[in-house]
């Protein structure tokens, strides 16, 4: 079945416009509203600046201030109706009240942190079952950066160097929240350098679509596998499908893998990939030639 609902996937280290602490690694050098990411997660809404929005801190680390930062950011849009929700056991995640507000929401999202946070305290719960209920069959927009992002797929990397990746072993994979099948999505993937994940997770199971979520960028997933690239980064897909061959089953335990005939896309903002046809359109801008 088709879901209603539309995910809205981002690579981290997104600026909201107001964050001022440099010690827990909160971005400077990108403006967070010129690149349109937190104004296309607004636009999507079924009530646009009038949705509910409801703020999941649970992956942080500094909750109070990520949740803080994200109201002020919305509030430079005109969005207001935004609730911040710290849950922070499985218990607040089967509590009446949270499910609740669950359910009321037009927009979740969830920050960036710890993805088994994430994974650990949600899944299977009431609030989980909701949103998966609400994506599915609801006009709900579910929005997820960093942590948020790696664990909005069914299988998720929780673990893994970028040095090492491809040693048998090193990339950790576990269940995810579930929203969306058929691939895995890994983050800050340009400026950490974590190819190496992406390809170990792509020829241990190469079914699965492998995306590389670059900074300030994003996917805009709608009808399940409709999936535009947004932001001001890059997008990069590794297509196992097509593997001829790979010693992974082989090697021992922290031995380097061997790969053929990976594939490889790079999307930039505008580009468009079918997931259900696995058909990549590239959008080529209009040269406007100077008389």
């Amino acid at each position: 079945m088709t879901p209603k609902g539309k995910l809205i996937i981002i690579g981290g280290a997104i600026n909201t416009g107001s964050f001022t602490e440099t010690q827990f690694g909160l971005p400077q050098n990108m403006n967070f509203f010129e690149r349109g990411i937190l104004k296309k997660i607004t636009t999507e809404s079924v009530k646009n600046t009038k949705s509910r929005f409801e703020i999941i801190t649970t992956a942080s680390l500094i909750p109070e201030k990520v949740g803080e930062e994200y109201v002020k950011a919305f509030a430079q849009l005109d969005v207001h109706n935004v609730g911040v929700l710290s849950i922070n056991n499985r218990e607040q995640a089967n509590s009446d009240e949270n499910c609740a507000r669950a359910k009321a929401a037009d927009v979740i999202i969830f920050t960036g942190g710890d993805q088994l946070r994430l994974s650990s305290i949600f899944g299977g719960t009431k609030f989980h079952q909701i949103l998966l209920d609400s994506y599915h069959n609801e006009e709900i927009v579910i929005a997820g950066t960093s942590a948020g992002a790696a664990a909005s797929s069914k299988n998720m990397i929780y673990q893994g160097s970028s040095k090492d990746a491809l040693l048998k072993g090193e990339v950790k994979i576990t269940g995810g929240l579930g929203f969306i099948d058929g691939v895995i999505v890994d983050t800050h993937f340009v400026q950490r350098g974590r190819i190496g994940r992406l390809l170990y997770a792509a020829a241990s199971n190469p079914g699965i679509l492998g995306i590389g979520l670059g900074e300030d960028t994003g996917l805009y997933i709608s009808n399940g596998s409709r999936m535009e690239a947004i932001g001001s980064g890059m997008v990069i897909l590794v297509d196992g499908r097509h593997m001829t061959d790979t010693n992974l089953t082989d090697v021992e335990m922290g031995q380097p893998v061997s790969i053929k005939n990976m594939v490889v896309h790079v999307m930039c903002d505008g580009d468009i990939y079918d997931l259900s046809a696995h058909k990549l359109t590239i959008q080529h801008p209009k040269v406007i030639s100077i008389e």
